[in-house]
């Protein structure tokens, strides 16, 4: 592995890394998913939640790559629910932070992307993230959302996950 320094006139130094041959570099990665228990978990932690708290809502729970693990809509849920949640999720997973995050940076102006992107960014969904690793996200269709899934990934996980890249 050979390593160049470079803007050493700035007082900066930065190294990138060559690998010698192909041998010596990575080609496959280890990463955490979801599994279909802990996602049940997850829906369950926030439906306990949300019925402790007078709410109904309507729960999606996604892997890393997006996909659909778990889904429930408590009864009295309305029939857009379900694809709110969703769509909340798939948010918080593309921008990998609260929707309540993007949804200020869209108001304010500091990124419209997500608005031509088809996402979103309502509050209601967290990124969920183990050893700074994102491996899925949660939405959920309430005013209270992010409330009840960080209490349902909070219950979950235990503290080993979080909800922000930061």
């Amino acid at each position: 592995m050979r390593i160049r320094p470079y803007l050493l006139s700035l007082g900066i130094v930065a190294t990138i890394s060559f690998a010698q041959n192909a041998s010596a570099m990575q080609m496959t990665r280890d990463i955490k998913v979801i599994s279909s228990a802990g996602a049940r978990a997850l829906v369950d932690a926030c439906s306990a939640w949300a019925e402790k708290n007078k709410q109904i809502v309507a729960i999606a729970v996604l892997d890393w790559g997006g996909n659909l693990i778990e889904s429930h809509a408590m009864e009295g849920a309305p029939m857009n629910a379900i694809d709110t949640a969703l769509l909340k999720a798939k948010s918080a997973l593309r921008w990998r932070r609260p929707t309540s995050e993007t949804n200020k940076m869209v108001r304010s102006g500091e990124n419209l992307a997500p608005t031509f992107m088809n996402d979103f960014p309502q509050p209601g969904a967290l990124p969920i993230i183990v050893n700074g690793q994102v491996v899925g996200a949660m939405g959920v269709s309430s005013a209270q959302g992010e409330q009840c899934a960080q209490a349902a990934i909070d219950s979950v996980f235990k503290g080993q996950a979080t909800t922000a890249a930061r």
